[in-house]
């Protein structure tokens, strides 16, 4: 069961599901957006064994700003022995993963119970 997200910023919305934090990023994803998103983000890849899920589906626009968000809360989630997962079906996001090799450290996969399937798994590492 999905809850409404609890917005954080006009860009951001959190909610629960599946014992996973789930963070929305809406809207366009550029430099003013990460930094009113990062705060909140670190908060939620700051935790030990944080389970985390970014969800980019709602995203219309997003740069590199956005790759060095997820980037860091990659390396923050796997230094304390967390997992981070990565929802994303917008194409053109999507082939900027592809490009940049991040889809290769951090797999999009296309809903959230696609990407909480993975928990068994190693989570973003290679």
């Amino acid at each position: 069961m999905r809850h409404e997200p609890v917005p954080l910023t006009r860009q951001l919305g959190m909610y629960a599901y599946r014992g996973h934090t789930v963070l929305e990023f809406r809207g366009e994803i550029d430099i003013v957006a990460a930094t009113e998103i990062g705060p909140y983000l670190d908060r939620a890849t700051g935790r030990t064994g944080a389970r985390v899920v970014i969800d980019l589906r709602p995203a219309e626009f997003f740069d590199c700003s956005g790759l060095r968000l997820l980037y860091r809360a990659r390396v923050r989630v796997l230094e304390r022995g967390g997992q981070l997962h990565l929802v994303c079906t917008q194409p053109l996001t999507l082939r900027v993963f592809r490009v940049t090799g991040l889809a290769r450290l951090l797999p999009p996969q296309p809903s959230l119970d696609a990407a909480l399937a993975r928990s068994e798994a190693a989570s973003g590492s290679l």
